[in-house]
Formats: C-alpha cells, structure tokens, sequence
C-alpha cells in the first residue's frame, strides 16, 4: 500500500504538473467520477436483485 510519505510526493508531483489552481478542479472531477462509478454500481447490483427476485416469485 501507499504510505503518507508516498502520497506526499504523488500529490506534490501532481501539483508541479498541473499547477496548484487546477487542483481543486481536478479533484471536483474526481469526486464526480467516483460518485457516478458508485451510483452505478448501486443500480447494477439492485437490477440485479430485482431480475433474482422476479425469477423467484415466477417459480
């Protein structure tokens, strides 16, 4: 795993690179990223409940 030390450095190098303005732009983007992929994966796992449910029932 990452320790402290290395996330220092990642989040350093990534602020040289991209400048300190666009950080809070890019990690807005992330978070949306993040939130979308979770949101999905709720709707694909409750899909996937109902269709179980559905076969069930019809049994």
């Amino acid at each position: 795993m990452l320790s402290e030390t290395h996330i220092i450095i990642i989040v350093l190098l990534v602020a040289l690179i991209f400048g300190a303005r666009k950080l809070p732009e890019i990690g807005s983007g992330l978070g949306k990223g993040i939130k979308n992929f979770k949101s999905s994966l709720k709707d694909a796992k409750d899909e996937e409940k109902e269709k179980l449910e559905d076969k069930e029932s019809t049994k």
